[in-house]
Protein backbone atom coordinates (compact mmCIF):
# COMPACT_ATOMS: atom_id res chain seq x y z
CA UNK A 1 0.00 0.00 0.00
CA UNK A 2 1.20 3.51 -0.83
CA UNK A 3 -0.06 6.80 0.65
CA UNK A 4 0.84 9.91 -1.34
CA UNK A 5 1.26 13.11 0.67
CA UNK A 6 1.17 16.69 -0.61
CA UNK A 7 4.54 18.06 0.53
CA UNK A 8 3.47 21.68 -0.02
CA UNK A 9 -0.04 21.68 1.42
CA UNK A 10 -0.61 23.74 4.57
CA UNK A 11 0.96 26.61 6.47
CA UNK A 12 3.91 24.60 7.82
CA UNK A 13 4.91 22.80 4.64
CA UNK A 14 7.19 21.24 3.69
CA UNK A 15 8.99 20.78 7.04
CA UNK A 16 6.10 19.50 9.17
CA UNK A 17 4.85 17.36 6.28
CA UNK A 18 8.23 15.67 5.91
CA UNK A 19 8.52 15.17 9.67
CA UNK A 20 5.01 13.74 9.81
CA UNK A 21 5.73 11.22 7.07
CA UNK A 22 8.92 10.13 8.81
CA UNK A 23 7.09 9.89 12.14
CA UNK A 24 4.47 7.62 10.60
CA UNK A 25 7.08 5.51 8.83
CA UNK A 26 8.95 4.91 12.10
CA UNK A 27 5.93 3.12 13.52
CA UNK A 28 4.42 1.57 10.38
CA UNK A 29 6.87 -0.27 8.16
CA UNK A 30 4.16 -2.03 6.14
CA UNK A 31 2.85 1.13 4.44
CA UNK A 32 4.86 3.04 1.86
CA UNK A 33 4.71 6.84 2.09
CA UNK A 34 5.55 9.07 -0.88
CA UNK A 35 5.78 12.85 -1.20
CA UNK A 36 4.69 14.97 -4.14
CA UNK A 37 6.24 18.38 -4.81
CA UNK A 38 9.43 20.12 -5.88
CA UNK A 39 12.19 17.51 -5.25
CA UNK A 40 14.95 20.09 -4.80
CA UNK A 41 13.03 22.07 -2.19
CA UNK A 42 12.05 18.87 -0.34
CA UNK A 43 15.64 17.60 -0.22
CA UNK A 44 16.98 21.04 0.78
CA UNK A 45 14.46 21.28 3.64
CA UNK A 46 15.33 17.78 4.84
CA UNK A 47 19.06 18.46 4.71
CA UNK A 48 18.72 21.81 6.50
CA UNK A 49 16.79 20.15 9.33
CA UNK A 50 18.94 17.00 9.42
CA UNK A 51 16.10 14.69 8.38
CA UNK A 52 16.84 11.37 6.71
CA UNK A 53 14.41 10.96 3.81
CA UNK A 54 16.10 7.98 2.21
CA UNK A 55 13.42 5.58 1.04
CA UNK A 56 10.80 8.30 0.71
CA UNK A 57 9.74 8.36 -2.94
CA UNK A 58 9.26 11.85 -4.37
CA UNK A 59 6.88 12.51 -7.26
CA UNK A 60 7.82 15.80 -8.94
CA UNK A 61 5.34 18.68 -9.15
CA UNK A 62 6.42 22.12 -10.29
CA UNK A 63 3.70 24.28 -8.74
CA UNK A 64 1.86 24.87 -5.43
CA UNK A 65 -1.85 25.43 -4.79
CA UNK A 66 -1.89 28.38 -2.38
CA UNK A 67 -4.35 28.50 0.52
CA UNK A 68 -6.05 31.67 -0.76
CA UNK A 69 -6.37 30.72 -4.42
CA UNK A 70 -9.65 30.06 -6.20
CA UNK A 71 -10.44 26.33 -5.75
CA UNK A 72 -11.36 25.92 -9.41
CA UNK A 73 -7.80 26.71 -10.46
CA UNK A 74 -6.74 23.21 -9.41
CA UNK A 75 -8.06 21.93 -12.75
CA UNK A 76 -6.96 25.02 -14.69
CA UNK A 77 -3.83 27.06 -14.00
CA UNK A 78 -2.80 24.85 -11.03
CA UNK A 79 -3.15 21.45 -12.68
CA UNK A 80 0.60 20.89 -12.15
CA UNK A 81 0.50 21.79 -8.45
CA UNK A 82 1.52 19.23 -5.83
CA UNK A 83 -2.14 18.78 -4.82
CA UNK A 84 -3.39 18.20 -8.37
CA UNK A 85 -0.53 15.87 -9.26
CA UNK A 86 -1.05 13.86 -6.07
CA UNK A 87 -4.77 13.47 -6.73
CA UNK A 88 -4.03 12.44 -10.31
CA UNK A 89 -1.51 9.82 -9.19
CA UNK A 90 -4.09 8.26 -6.88
CA UNK A 91 -6.75 8.37 -9.58
CA UNK A 92 -4.36 6.58 -11.96
CA UNK A 93 -3.67 3.83 -9.43
CA UNK A 94 -0.09 4.90 -8.65
CA UNK A 95 -1.07 5.40 -5.04
CA UNK A 96 -3.81 4.08 -2.78
CA UNK A 97 -4.69 7.25 -0.87
CA UNK A 98 -3.89 10.97 -0.78
CA UNK A 99 -3.24 13.33 2.14
CA UNK A 100 -3.02 17.13 2.08
CA UNK A 101 -3.18 20.04 4.51
CA UNK A 102 -3.82 22.44 1.64
CA UNK A 103 -6.65 24.61 0.32
CA UNK A 104 -9.97 23.06 1.46
CA UNK A 105 -11.99 24.21 -1.51
CA UNK A 106 -9.37 22.97 -3.93
CA UNK A 107 -9.35 19.56 -2.23
CA UNK A 108 -13.12 19.31 -2.73
CA UNK A 109 -12.94 20.37 -6.39
CA UNK A 110 -9.90 18.18 -7.07
CA UNK A 111 -11.32 15.11 -5.36
CA UNK A 112 -14.57 15.53 -7.29
CA UNK A 113 -13.10 16.30 -10.72
CA UNK A 114 -9.87 14.28 -10.65
CA UNK A 115 -10.45 11.31 -8.35
CA UNK A 116 -14.18 11.36 -9.22
CA UNK A 117 -17.29 10.57 -7.21
CA UNK A 118 -18.48 7.09 -6.32
CA UNK A 119 -21.29 6.12 -8.67
CA UNK A 120 -24.57 7.51 -7.37
CA UNK A 121 -23.04 10.01 -4.93
CA UNK A 122 -24.45 13.48 -5.51
CA UNK A 123 -21.89 15.46 -3.49
CA UNK A 124 -18.69 14.53 -1.66
CA UNK A 125 -18.56 15.72 1.95
CA UNK A 126 -15.92 16.57 4.56
CA UNK A 127 -16.15 14.13 7.46
CA UNK A 128 -13.92 14.95 10.43
CA UNK A 129 -13.62 12.54 13.35
CA UNK A 130 -14.18 14.43 16.61
CA UNK A 131 -13.75 13.30 20.23
CA UNK A 132 -16.69 13.11 22.66
CA UNK A 133 -17.13 11.88 26.22
CA UNK A 134 -18.06 8.39 24.98
CA UNK A 135 -15.55 8.20 22.13
CA UNK A 136 -14.98 9.64 18.66
CA UNK A 137 -17.85 10.44 16.30
CA UNK A 138 -18.06 11.54 12.66
CA UNK A 139 -19.47 14.90 11.64
CA UNK A 140 -20.65 14.87 8.01
CA UNK A 141 -20.71 17.37 6.29
CA UNK A 142 -18.03 19.46 7.99
CA UNK A 143 -18.03 22.25 5.42
CA UNK A 144 -17.83 21.08 1.81
CA UNK A 145 -21.47 21.77 0.88
CA UNK A 146 -23.17 24.85 2.28
CA UNK A 147 -26.34 24.19 0.27
CA UNK A 148 -27.69 20.64 0.06
CA UNK A 149 -30.86 18.71 -0.69
CA UNK A 150 -32.52 16.20 1.67
CA UNK A 151 -31.38 13.17 -0.37
CA UNK A 152 -27.77 14.33 0.02
CA UNK A 153 -28.13 14.27 3.80
CA UNK A 154 -29.41 10.71 3.52
CA UNK A 155 -26.30 9.80 1.52
CA UNK A 156 -24.13 11.48 4.16
CA UNK A 157 -25.75 9.30 6.81
CA UNK A 158 -25.15 6.14 4.80
CA UNK A 159 -21.50 6.99 4.11
CA UNK A 160 -20.82 7.98 7.70
CA UNK A 161 -22.37 4.79 9.05
CA UNK A 162 -20.27 2.60 6.74
CA UNK A 163 -17.07 4.44 7.72
CA UNK A 164 -17.68 4.17 11.46
CA UNK A 165 -18.44 0.47 11.14
CA UNK A 166 -15.57 -0.43 8.81
CA UNK A 167 -12.76 1.78 10.13
CA UNK A 168 -13.61 2.52 13.77
CA UNK A 169 -15.40 -0.83 14.27
CA UNK A 170 -18.55 0.62 15.81
CA UNK A 171 -21.39 -1.89 15.63
CA UNK A 172 -24.69 -0.43 14.41
CA UNK A 173 -23.49 3.20 14.49
CA UNK A 174 -26.08 5.60 15.85
CA UNK A 175 -26.90 8.17 13.18
CA UNK A 176 -28.45 11.51 14.18
CA UNK A 177 -29.49 14.63 12.28
CA UNK A 178 -28.23 17.96 13.63
CA UNK A 179 -31.23 20.15 14.35
CA UNK A 180 -32.56 22.91 16.58
CA UNK A 181 -34.63 20.46 18.61
CA UNK A 182 -35.03 16.75 19.20
CA UNK A 183 -38.67 16.58 18.11
CA UNK A 184 -39.46 15.19 14.65
CA UNK A 185 -41.22 18.36 13.46
CA UNK A 186 -38.33 20.71 14.33
CA UNK A 187 -36.15 22.52 11.76
CA UNK A 188 -36.85 23.86 8.30
CA UNK A 189 -38.00 21.97 5.19
CA UNK A 190 -34.48 20.57 4.64
CA UNK A 191 -34.26 19.02 8.10
CA UNK A 192 -37.83 17.72 8.11
CA UNK A 193 -37.50 16.08 4.68
CA UNK A 194 -34.07 14.67 5.53
CA UNK A 195 -35.49 13.24 8.76
CA UNK A 196 -38.15 11.36 6.79
CA UNK A 197 -35.60 10.02 4.29
CA UNK A 198 -33.17 8.88 6.97
CA UNK A 199 -35.95 7.11 8.83
CA UNK A 200 -36.74 5.10 5.66
CA UNK A 201 -33.24 3.60 5.57
CA UNK A 202 -31.99 0.57 7.47
CA UNK A 203 -29.53 2.80 9.33
CA UNK A 204 -29.60 2.94 13.11
CA UNK A 205 -31.20 6.39 12.85
CA UNK A 206 -31.95 7.79 16.29
CA UNK A 207 -33.55 11.05 15.17
CA UNK A 208 -32.61 14.67 15.69
CA UNK A 209 -29.81 15.83 17.96
CA UNK A 210 -29.25 19.28 19.44
CA UNK A 211 -25.77 20.77 19.45
CA UNK A 212 -25.55 20.68 23.26
CA UNK A 213 -25.92 16.87 23.23
CA UNK A 214 -23.16 16.23 20.69
CA UNK A 215 -20.19 16.43 23.13
CA UNK A 216 -21.87 13.84 25.36
CA UNK A 217 -21.38 11.25 22.62
CA UNK A 218 -25.07 10.57 22.08
CA UNK A 219 -24.49 9.62 18.42
CA UNK A 220 -21.71 8.07 16.32
CA UNK A 221 -22.54 9.94 13.12
CA UNK A 222 -23.85 13.51 13.08
CA UNK A 223 -25.44 14.45 9.74
CA UNK A 224 -25.56 18.14 8.82
CA UNK A 225 -25.40 20.50 5.89
CA UNK A 226 -21.93 21.98 5.39
CA UNK A 227 -22.80 25.37 6.91
CA UNK A 228 -24.17 23.97 10.17
CA UNK A 229 -21.51 21.24 10.27
CA UNK A 230 -18.65 23.69 9.90
CA UNK A 231 -20.12 25.91 12.62
CA UNK A 232 -20.40 22.89 14.94
CA UNK A 233 -16.82 21.77 14.23
CA UNK A 234 -15.27 25.23 14.67
CA UNK A 235 -17.24 26.00 17.83
CA UNK A 236 -16.35 22.57 19.25
CA UNK A 237 -12.66 23.09 18.53
CA UNK A 238 -12.64 26.65 19.90
CA UNK A 239 -14.55 25.77 23.06
CA UNK A 240 -12.22 22.84 23.86
CA UNK A 241 -9.16 25.04 23.33
CA UNK A 242 -10.47 27.84 25.55
CA UNK A 243 -11.61 25.48 28.32
CA UNK A 244 -8.16 23.89 28.45
CA UNK A 245 -6.56 27.35 28.47
CA UNK A 246 -8.82 28.45 31.34
CA UNK A 247 -8.02 25.30 33.35
CA UNK A 248 -4.30 25.94 32.90
CA UNK A 249 -4.78 29.55 33.98
CA UNK A 250 -6.68 28.37 37.07
CA UNK A 251 -3.87 26.03 38.10
CA UNK A 252 -1.37 28.90 38.01
CA UNK A 253 -3.43 31.21 40.24
CA UNK A 254 -1.42 30.72 43.46
CA UNK A 255 0.86 28.29 45.32
CA UNK A 256 -2.05 26.12 46.43
CA UNK A 257 -3.40 25.64 42.89
CA UNK A 258 0.13 25.10 41.56
CA UNK A 259 0.61 22.31 44.10
CA UNK A 260 -2.72 20.79 43.02
CA UNK A 261 -1.60 20.98 39.40
CA UNK A 262 1.43 18.83 40.18
CA UNK A 263 -0.84 16.16 41.66
CA UNK A 264 -3.04 15.92 38.54
CA UNK A 265 -0.42 16.79 35.90
CA UNK A 266 -0.51 13.36 34.27
CA UNK A 267 -4.31 13.25 34.15
CA UNK A 268 -4.53 16.78 32.74
CA UNK A 269 -2.02 15.95 30.04
CA UNK A 270 -4.09 12.91 29.12
CA UNK A 271 -7.22 15.06 28.89
CA UNK A 272 -5.43 17.58 26.68
CA UNK A 273 -4.22 14.80 24.39
CA UNK A 274 -7.71 13.32 24.17
CA UNK A 275 -9.16 16.58 22.84
CA UNK A 276 -6.17 17.43 20.61
CA UNK A 277 -7.49 17.53 17.03
CA UNK A 278 -4.00 16.71 15.72
CA UNK A 279 -4.49 13.10 16.89
CA UNK A 280 -7.56 12.50 14.74
CA UNK A 281 -6.13 13.03 11.25
CA UNK A 282 -8.38 15.76 9.89
CA UNK A 283 -11.36 15.15 7.61
CA UNK A 284 -12.01 12.34 5.18
CA UNK A 285 -13.46 13.48 1.86
CA UNK A 286 -16.35 11.02 1.73
CA UNK A 287 -17.96 10.05 -1.55
CA UNK A 288 -14.98 9.78 -3.92
CA UNK A 289 -13.46 6.66 -5.46
CA UNK A 290 -10.18 6.71 -3.53
CA UNK A 291 -9.35 7.84 0.03
CA UNK A 292 -8.61 11.56 0.19
CA UNK A 293 -7.79 13.09 3.59
CA UNK A 294 -7.80 16.84 4.25
CA UNK A 295 -6.01 17.69 7.47
CA UNK A 296 -5.76 21.11 9.12
CA UNK A 297 -3.94 23.93 7.33
CA UNK A 298 -1.85 24.43 10.48
CA UNK A 299 -1.14 20.69 10.80
CA UNK A 300 2.06 19.70 12.59
CA UNK A 301 4.00 16.44 12.23
CA UNK A 302 1.65 14.61 14.61
CA UNK A 303 -1.39 15.64 12.57
CA UNK A 304 0.26 14.62 9.30
CA UNK A 305 1.22 11.22 10.72
CA UNK A 306 -2.36 10.75 11.98
CA UNK A 307 -3.75 11.67 8.56
CA UNK A 308 -1.47 9.12 6.85
CA UNK A 309 -2.67 6.49 9.34
CA UNK A 310 -6.32 7.32 8.61
CA UNK A 311 -5.62 7.20 4.85
CA UNK A 312 -3.98 3.77 5.05
CA UNK A 313 -6.75 2.35 7.26
CA UNK A 314 -9.42 3.72 4.95
CA UNK A 315 -7.68 2.33 1.85
CA UNK A 316 -7.50 -1.16 3.31
CA UNK A 317 -10.97 -1.31 4.84
CA UNK A 318 -13.22 -1.98 1.86
CA UNK A 319 -15.40 0.94 2.99
CA UNK A 320 -15.54 2.61 -0.42
CA UNK A 321 -16.82 -0.57 -2.04
CA UNK A 322 -19.40 -0.93 0.74
CA UNK A 323 -20.53 2.67 0.28
CA UNK A 324 -20.97 2.09 -3.45
CA UNK A 325 -23.02 -1.04 -2.70
CA UNK A 326 -25.27 0.73 -0.17
CA UNK A 327 -25.81 3.79 -2.37
CA UNK A 328 -26.53 1.46 -5.30
CA UNK A 329 -29.44 -0.08 -3.40
CA UNK A 330 -31.19 3.30 -3.33
CA UNK A 331 -30.36 4.02 -6.96
CA UNK A 332 -31.90 0.73 -8.02
CA UNK A 333 -34.96 1.50 -5.96
CA UNK A 334 -35.41 4.77 -7.80
CA UNK A 335 -34.87 6.99 -4.75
Amino acid sequence: MKVIVDAFGGDKAPLEVIKGCLLYREENSGVEVALVGDPERIRACAEENELDIKGLEIFPAEDVMAMDEDPGEIIKSKKNSSMAVGLRLVSEGKGDAFVTAGNSGAVTVGATMIVRRIKGIKRPAFAPIIPSVQGPFMLIDGGANVEVRPEMLRQFGIMGSVYMEKILHVEHPRVALANVGAEEHKGGPLQREAFALLRQTDLNFIGNIEARDIPAGNADVIVADGFAGNMIAKMYEGAAKEIMRKIKELFYTNLRTKAAALLVKKEMYGLKQYFDYNRYGGAVVMGVKKPVIKTHGSANDVAIAAAVRVASEFAGSGAIEKIEEEIGKWQEGGN
